[in-house]
């Protein structure tokens, strides 16, 4: 009865050819699942309209790929470069190296930027520097999102006094040891593999890249990366009501990790992609080669990209539920955030864009947010002010005021120690290239962007873990 033809989808307004066919099957499933004709046909209208979102669906899927392939433009994208930068707004300038602002400039000459702007914490990174924030016209950068996809801190309130972590050190550092796990390729393996929805997801099906990765993901679901990933103990100062809170001191865990092996060949793969797409774009922004939204591939890493935040976030999850539970603590209260990410927005003048955050912190209007500093320093809970001029951005940290290599060469381990000593920091595991002393000064990096959020509470490390060294592995 609920039969859909061919001369009913050409009355809806479906173009001829291969498209009706594919609509035809789709329909069908459809109306086995008991949909009413009105409801087969609004559901085909829907995937037509934004197909993107249907990749992950095994009925409408390949209806979905149908038809993004017939409104994809022939014509290539201008790869000319503006002759001169469109002008963007700086915050802590004086903390910038001006490498950052010239990759920032050179970010803001592509033919598909609409605006920009560059926080405090802000250092050279690939094609646009960390600390970067771009809005371009419907195309996604897959560098201008990052190599480690969705970045993520993740802080957790447990109402109970923090000197416990002075009365129970020992228990805190093993909660620590035991239930975190770190470095390249780090994965649990028997009853300490991790389980979370998110393994379900249906994306994993919709394409054969992230099939591949479903493993990827089983393995090192629950565990953190290298470099300034960390999982620490401290102390949280809350200034204002909130959470259910009063203002006071509070125990804390925060982390900061993102997607692991998934995220980085999501970004590998489609990084490439977007280079061999646009060969001729100007040898000085090559690694800020886009993907149309209007095409497969740009749909298909969007949909990548987005898998890779709930992943990630499955991580802190997971870290959290674990090293609490090693404590036996509860949360009371959870503030995370993305970064490393590209977002669908509307500008303040009506414009739809899409705006990467690579290093940076949404903050928009009472969006809450985390700051971190360094191992041995402090960082903050903030609350975003929704500025325009910013894209409804903040710093995503400190941000390095030296390269690796420069802190491996020019900062000692005793150094390093000594600083975190006087700070009453335990640090298990960690690197000299991370020393406290290699990152700009949180505090400055807060007052540059006094104007961009409200700082609502502190959070002083205590016990912190990362990646062991490289000798110590």
């Amino acid at each position: 009865m609920n039969t859909i033809t061919g001369k009913i989808l050409k009355l809806n307004n479906w173009p001829d050819g291969k498209i009706i066919g594919v609509a035809k099957i789709a329909a069908e499933g459809l109306s086995a699942r008991g949909l009413s004709r009105e409801a087969v046909l609004h559901q085909l209208e829907a995937v037509r309209q934004d197909p993107g979102i249907f990749l992950a669906d095994a009925l409408l899927a390949d209806l979905a790929r149908e038809c993004i392939r017939l409104t994809k433009k022939d014509e290539p994208s201008p790869t000319a470069l503006r002759e001169s930068p469109l002008a963007f707004p700086i915050w802590g300038r004086e903390h910038i190296d001006p490498e950052a602002v010239k990759q920032m400039e050179n970010s803001m000459r592509l033919p598909v930027t609409v605006t920009g702007a560059l926080m405090p914490d802000a250092h050279v990174g690939y094609g646009l520097p960390i600390g970067g924030v771009l809005a371009t016209d419907n195309v996604v950068i897959p560098y201008a999102v990052g190599v480690d996809i969705a970045c993520r801190m993740r802080l957790s309130l447990y109402e109970v006094s923090p000197h416990l972590l002075g009365q129970k050190k020992g228990m805190f550092e093993e909660s620590l040891w035991n239930e975190t796990m770190f470095g390249m390729g780090s994965k649990w393996t028997g009853s300490k593999k991790a389980q979370h929805a998110v393994l379900d997801d249906d994306a994993w099906h919709a394409t054969r890249q992230l099939k591949m990765l479903k493993d990827t993901a089983m393995n090192q679901l629950g565990t953190s990366g290298t470099g300034n990933h960390f999982v620490e103990w401290g102390f949280f100062k809350l200034h204002e009501p909130m959470f259910g809170l009063e203002p006071g001191e509070y125990l804390a865990l925060l982390s900061h990790s993102g997607s692991r092996g998934v995220g980085a060949r999501i970004a590998d793969r489609f990084s490439k992609l977007a280079m061999e797409k646009q060969p001729d774009l100007d040898k000085s922004v090559r690694h800020l080669a886009w993907l149309s939204l209007d095409s497969e591939d740009g749909q298909e890493y969007w949909l990548s990209m987005e898998l890779a935040g709930r992943f990630a976030s499955a991580n802190h999850f997971i870290i959290h539920k674990h090293v609490s539970a090693a404590m036996g603590l509860k949360e009371v209260a959870v503030v995370e955030n993305h970064h490393n990410f590209a977002w669908k927005e509307k500008l303040a003048d009506g414009r739809n864009v899409i705006v990467h955050r690579k290093g940076a912190t949404p903050a928009g209007v009472g969006v809450m947010g985390i700051i971190p500093g360094s191992m041995g320093d402090a960082g903050y809970v903030v609350r975003g002010r929704g500025v325009s001029e910013s894209l409804e951005s903040a710093s995503h940290g400190a941000g390095r005021l030296m390269s690796r290599r420069a802190a491996l060469n020019s900062i000692s381990k005793s150094a390093r120690d000594e600083y975190l000593k006087e700070r009453g920091v335990s640090l298990l595991g960690g690197g000299i290239d991370e020393s406290p002393q290699a990152y700009k000064p949180i505090d400055s990096v807060i007052s540059a962007q006094h104007d961009l959020v409200d700082v609502v509470g502190k959070f002083s490390p205590r016990i912190v873990r990362m990646a062991d060294e490289p000798g110590d592995i």
